[in-house]
């Protein structure tokens, strides 16, 4: 008896995520249908020319926009930033560098360095207990 495997699907939201594009941005027929696993491969390891310009230019999710701007998402939005941008919209953000965009990049790096420190103490609590 051989058992029939489905193949795994997932929403378009969890795929768009998994991609990391904005899901309003990309196709109808992505947005109303689901993805399953080896699609969501297929896209990651030969992106469309629609996923490869979503990419390039835009609109981003937050999590993107956060990545780019060098800040975290509560940090977007403490700053007002509750949409999706472009990516020349990111840019002209850096550019203009708002106060709001300095503080949150220097948060940033604190709880950077912050966790790097951490990490060398477990590091080297676990040496000594070696």
């Amino acid at each position: 008896m051989t058992s029939h495997r489905t193949a795994q699907t997932m929403k378009p939201a969890t795929a768009a995520k998994k991609l990391g594009v904005y899901l309003e941005a990309t196709p109808a027929e992505f947005q109303e249908g689901s993805v399953s696993r080896d699609e969501l491969n297929a896209l990651q390891t030969d992106p469309p020319e629609w996923l490869r310009e979503l990419r390039r230019n835009g609109p981003h999710p937050r999590p993107v926009v956060a990545a780019r701007l060098g800040v975290s998402i509560s940090g977007l939005a403490r700053g007002g930033v509750t949409e999706a941008l472009t990516t020349e919209q990111i840019e002209a953000l850096r550019d203009e560098n708002p106060e709001w965009l300095q503080k949150e990049r220097a948060t940033q790096a604190e709880v950077r360095k912050e966790a790097e420190r951490l990490k060398e103490k477990r590091a080297k609590e676990d040496a000594a207990d070696s």
